[in-house]
């Protein structure tokens, strides 16, 4: 990674760039508990316990992909937390259209998909937590990898795989962080309101797609029937009574 092209190009950003580190979520929050300011960058060549959702971990190829945390200070209540992570995503789907011209799916609430001929592939994951009134947001994108271990080749791709060709990550995290601090100022000034109608409308999963919800010790299956005022997916089970899903993971099925 081209640290100085990055620091050229966004001055008084601070950007802390390690060539391997355990998580930069971890870094991130380190740096957030100690005062490090809105809009500081963690990021890695190589991550050795990248952090995925639901306590997975994250394949961190070195200098393959983008793997990057950053501190948000914004006036933000823990319960907009799960719309911040919706913006993310748009941020994230934006920053990928710009640099790469890639157009992207969005599966609620934090996986960004790219169609392939067969299927979609997952080529990003987002993850937010909280650290005292700061939110650490932690993007992986697979960029450039040309292949996966055996466990993710069925669900995951890269920006390279869909494309056929080899991608900036300087680019894309040139594009990235502005798309991110526009994003949650929209949703500072304007409410969730705003993102949860572009992300519906950006997204396939949100409304009228059939899909199986794998929860803690259960499996539910309906259709999308929407966003609540919160950001959770409402899914219509096969009874007809609508499921307020705050979590779980969602998949598409027949």
């Amino acid at each position: 990674m081209d640290c100085d092209l990055l620091r050229a190009e966004m001055p008084g950003r601070h950007i802390e760039w390690h060539a391997a580190i355990g998580s930069t979520m971890a870094e991130a929050s380190r740096l957030a508990a100690s005062g490090a300011l809105s809009g500081t960058v963690v990021g890695a060549e190589e991550q050795t316990a990248g952090q995925g959702r639901r306590g997975r971990a994250w394949h961190s190829e070195p200098g393959s992909g983008l793997y990057v945390s950053v501190i948000l200070r914004h006036q933000f209540t823990p319960a907009t937390l799960p719309v911040v992570t919706l913006a993310l995503g748009l941020a994230v789907s934006g920053a990928i259209l710009q640099a790469t011209d890639l157009a992207c799916d969005l599966r609620w609430p934090n996986d960004v998909l790219l169609p392939s001929k067969k299927s979609e592939g997952k080529c990003a994951g987002i993850l937010t937590l909280l650290e005292g009134s700061a939110i650490i947001a932690g993007v992986g994108i697979n960029v450039n990898h040309s292949q996966f271990p055996a466990e993710l080749s069925g669900i995951a791709t890269s920006l390279r795989m869909a494309s056929g060709r080899v991608h900036s990550r300087e680019r894309l995290l040139l594009e990235l962080l502005p798309s991110i601090d526009r994003y949650c100022a929209l949703l500072e000034t304007g409410g969730p309101e705003p993102i949860l109608k572009m992300f519906a409308s950006a997204s396939s999963y949100v409304s009228g797609r059939r899909v199986r919800v794998d929860q803690a010790g259960s499996t539910l299956l309906g259709v999308t029937a929407g966003l609540s005022d919160s950001g959770f997916l409402i899914l219509r089970d096969d009874n007809g009574r609508n499921n307020l899903i705050v979590a779980g993971g969602v998949r598409p099925c027949s």
